[in-house]
């Protein structure tokens, strides 16, 4: 619609998680390297966290990148609202390991044994679960259990857990310490800088075929890009998309901090920030979402319908 108006060659600001796009800050270097890291040096239980827009997913894509070029073996679940029989299921569908049998603890051996397979060909397995805060205790309790699948030396199942500030909070529970004491790296994604948002969107320019310093975006526009973004990459892209749109429009060759001005009002964000309160500020629903909570509480009602200890309301006039 706009490329040929700015003089690209594909839409620069994208949402999807294209791993060309990924603009490695420090922060974000220092986790890549981070995951690298843990997975070459077989380190068992990795975390990623960071808030909603800075990157995760496009950092794990490139980690997976760089794991499907060593041969490695991937398991990527992105859909985390299962119970623990469908992590089995999706586990060994993601690694194509064969199994008739949907008895967990066949699932489990079948499993055991495969990965046991690839550790004596010198081959590394890596189960990545995105979104990972929407897992519920029970399922949490089942990943830490395949840490237990090992040598007397080495994990044989690398696992890290990508997630909002939400899975720290998480993690921080009483009833999940043994699983947060065998987290052995713990990565993070951040919002830019000022700067750094500038080199940002310059970047994903350059990237999209823009000729050099050809200033689509005023240094001030940048600015209020990022004033209203608070540096998270997936609000600029958003921001920056419909300015060009906009700009396209209007026909104006350079976008002023007006332009930007005009979206962020468009997607209130003059009036909602893109940043989550603080957990503190947070209601705590973890416990709602538990299968533990709603098999507890099943059995509760149920004895509370059985007992005859329980007064009628007429009883109790």
């Amino acid at each position: 619609m706009y490329k040929s108006f700015f003089g690209l060659k594909e839409n620069p600001f994208n949402v999807n998680p294209d791993p060309r796009y990924l603009f490695l800050t420090k922060q974000i270097e220092e986790a890549l390297s981070g995951l690298m890291y843990g997975v070459q040096t077989r380190k068992g239980f990795i975390t990623l966290t960071g808030e909603v827009g800075t990157g995760k997913t496009t950092l794990v894509n490139r980690l997976l990148d760089w794991l499907h070029l060593r041969r490695t073996k991937t398991a990527f679940l992105f859909n985390s609202r299962m119970n623990s029989n469908q992590l089995f299921d999706f586990i060994l569908a993601e690694f194509d390991i064969p199994c008739d049998n949907r008895s967990k603890s066949q699932q489990l051996m079948k499993l055991n044994q495969w990965l046991l397979e690839r550790y004596r060909a010198g081959e590394t397995a890596v189960l990545i679960v995105d979104e990972a805060q929407n897992l519920t205790f029970p399922v949490l309790e089942e990943i830490r259990l395949l840490t237990n699948l090992e040598t007397s030396t080495e994990k044989l199942l690398q696992i890290v857990l990508s997630g909002q500030p939400e899975l720290e909070d998480k993690l921080k529970l009483p009833q999940l310490r043994q699983l947060r004491q065998r987290i052995t790296l713990r990565c993070r994604t951040m919002p830019m800088t000022k700067d750094q948002t500038h080199d940002y969107i310059q970047e994903r320019l350059r990237i999209a075929g823009a000729a050099p310093q050809s200033g689509i975006f005023s240094p001030k526009a940048m600015d209020t890009v990022h004033l209203y973004s608070m540096g998270i990459p997936r609000v600029i892209n958003l921001l920056c998309e419909h300015a060009l749109i906009n700009s396209f429009v209007d026909q104006t060759p350079v976008i002023e901090p007006k332009v930007i001005e005009d979206v962020a009002r468009e997607f209130q964000l003059d009036e909602v920030e893109p940043i989550a309160p603080p957990a503190s500020a947070r209601q705590d629903g973890d416990v709602f979402q538990s299968e533990a909570f709603i098999q507890n509480l099943g059995e509760a009602l149920s004895r509370f319908r059985m007992s005859p200890s329980v007064p009628s309301s007429r009883e109790r006039k």
